[in-house]
C-alpha cells in the first residue's frame, strides 16, 4: 500500500466514523426535544386503593394477582400472594414520572421492546383494574435504559451491555405512538408466580419424637428423647443395632426453619402417591406429617398436616403457693394462647403441596442403616481357625532345640598327583 492510498483510507474512516457519531447524537437529540412532559407522574392521578387485580402478559405466559380476602397468585391456586411486594409495586407505580418522551415510530418500537406478542424481546403489559375487573390503568414495559459505568469490570467484558439498568422505556394505553423514558427500572415485574408468593413456612420446634416411614420398610426408623436436652434413642432397636450420636445429631433439628421454592399447581400431584412419610412430635404436644414425593429438578413435592392436643388447664405443682399458682396460670394461658395461634397459621398450609429444595429435606430423609455406628469387618472364617489352631512344631521347637542330623557326609581325601612321563632320548 502507497502513501496516497493509505491518507486515502484514513480519510474513508474518519467520515466514516463522524457519520456515526452525528447519528447518535441526532437519536439522542431526539429524545431531548420534548421536555414539556418532564417530572409529571406516569399515570396521572392514578387510584391506587382501588387496584384489587393484576395482570403481566408477556408472549404466551399470564400471571394474575387478585384480592379476594387477601391477595393471592391465581396461577398457584390461589396460593397467598406477598402483600409487602404488591403494595411496594402498586406505589411505586403511582409515583413514577417522566424523564423525557417522544413520538416514535413502529421500528423504534421494535428497537425498544414495546411491541406485543411472542417475540424474545417483546414487552410486559401490565393491567390494573377494579373490583369489578375494568380496566383502571395499562401499560408496556419495555427496554431497560443503560447507564455506562465508569468503573472497569473485574470480571471482564461478559458479553452483555455494558453499565446497570437506571430507568425503562414505557408506553401507556391511550398514547399511541408516544414513549416515555422513566427513572426506574422496575425489576422482577416478569410474568413468574413463584416471585409473587408469600415464601412464610411452618417451623417446628422442640422436637421429642421423629419417625421417617419409608416405602421400603427396612429403611425405617424412630428417634426419641424424653427431654430436650437428653440424648437421641433409637426406638425398637434390633440385636447389635447402636445409634452413632453423631450422625443423629444431624437429623435432631429437622425443617427448624424451612423455606419452599415454589408451590405446585397439582394439589395431588403423581410423585405423592408412594411418599416417605415423616412424623415428628414436640413437647409442646404438636404433631406435623409430612409427605415426601420422588425427587425432581433438585426440589421434592411435600404436603403438610398438623394436628395438636392441647391441655385446657394446667396441673399445678405439688408445693405450689398460691402466690405462685396466679402468676403460673396465666403465663400458661398466654403460652397455649401462642401456641393456638401457631397451629391456626400452620394448618393454612395443608391445602396446598409445596416444591422444597433437597438441601431442606435430604437431612430428613436419613435411611436406618445411615444412622448407626458402622461394624467392624470381621475375619474370614477360614482365618479365625487358623488363628485359632496351635502350631504344634513352633510349640515343640521352643521346648526342645532341634538334634542336628548325625549322618553327615564325609569329604573325600584328595587324589595323589598322576607320575611324569620319561623324556626323550634318555
Amino acid at each position: 500500500m502507497n502513501r496516497k492510498q493509505l491518507i486515502i483510507m484514513l480519510v474513508l474512516v474518519a467520515l466514516i466514523g463522524g457519520a456515526g457519531v452525528l447519528l447518535v447524537n441526532r437519536q439522542n437529540e431526539s429524545w431531548k426535544g420534548n421536555n414539556s412532559t418532564m417530572g409529571k407522574k406516569l399515570l396521572g392521578e392514578f387510584p391506587v386503593n382501588d387496584v384489587a387485580h393484576i395482570v403481566f402478559k408477556q408472549g404466551t405466559n399470564e400471571l394474575n394477582l387478585a384480592k379476594k380476602d387477601i391477595w393471592r397468585v391465581r396461577e398457584r391456586n390461589n396460593y397467598p400472594a406477598n402483600y409487602s411486594e404488591i403494595s411496594d409495586f402498586l406505589l411505586k407505580l403511582r409515583d413514577l414520572k417522566v424523564v423525557q418522551t417522544e413520538k416514535v415510530g413502529s421500528s423504534q418500537l421494535t428497537r425498544l421492546s414495546l411491541t406485543t406478542g411472542q417475540g424474545t424481546n417483546s414487552a410486559t403489559m401490565v393491567e390494573l383494574k377494579d373490583q369489578n375487573d375494568k380496566t383502571l390503568k395499562s401499560l408496556l414495559l419495555g427496554k431497560k435504559h443503560m447507564r455506562k459505568s465508569n468503573r472497569p469490570s473485574p470480571f471482564g467484558d461478559m458479553g452483555g451491555e455494558e453499565g446497570y439498568p437506571d430507568g425503562r422505556y414505557v408506553q401507556v394505553s391511550g398514547e399511541s405512538g408516544s414513549v416515555s423514558l422513566i427513572s426506574e427500572s422496575l425489576q422482577n415485574t416478569e410474568p413468574k408466580p413463584d416471585q409473587w408468593l408469600n415464601k412464610d413456612f411452618f417451623k417446628i420446634e422442640k422436637v421429642r419424637s421423629i419417625a421417617v416411614t419409608f416405602p421400603a420398610a427396612t429403611n425405617s426408623w424412630k428417634l426419641t428423647r424424653d427431654t430436650e436436652t437428653a440424648e437421641w434413642k433409637l426406638a425398637d432397636a434390633k440385636a447389635g443395632e447402636q445409634l452413632d450420636s453423631s450422625k443423629a445429631s444431624s437429623v435432631a433439628n429437622p425443617l427448624g426453619s424451612p423455606s419452599f421454592s415454589d408451590v405446585s399447581t397439582s394439589t395431588t400431584p403423581e410423585n405423592l402417591e408412594k411418599p416417605t412419610l415423616a412424623t415428628i412430635e414436640t413437647f409442646e404436644n404438636l404433631t406435623y406429617t409430612l409427605k415426601v414425593g420422588q425427587k425432581t429438578n433438585d426440589n421434592y413435592p411435600l404436603a403438610l398436616t398438623v394436628a395438636t392436643q392441647l391441655p385446657k388447664e394446667r396441673t399445678p405443682g405439688k408445693d405450689e403457693k398460691p402466690e405462685d399458682k396466679e402468676k403460673l396460670d396465666k403465663e400458661f394461658k398466654e403460652k397455649q394462647k401462642k401456641l393456638e395461634e401457631k397451629v391456626a397459621q400452620e394448618k393454612g398450609f395443608e391445602k396446598w403441596v409445596y416444591l422444597v429444595s433437597s438441601w431442606t429435606v435430604d437431612p430428613l430423609l436419613k435411611e436406618r442403616s445411615t444412622l448407626l455406628v458402622e461394624k467392624k469387618e470381621e475375619p474370614k472364617k477360614d482365618d479365625k481357625a487358623a488363628a485359632a489352631t496351635p502350631d504344634i512344631n513352633k510349640i515343640a521347637d521352643a521346648i526342645v532345640p532341634p538334634i542336628p542330623p548325625t549322618d553327615v557326609a564325609k569329604p573325600e581325601p584328595p587324589k595323589p598327583p598322576a607320575p611324569e612321563e620319561p623324556k626323550a632320548g634318555k
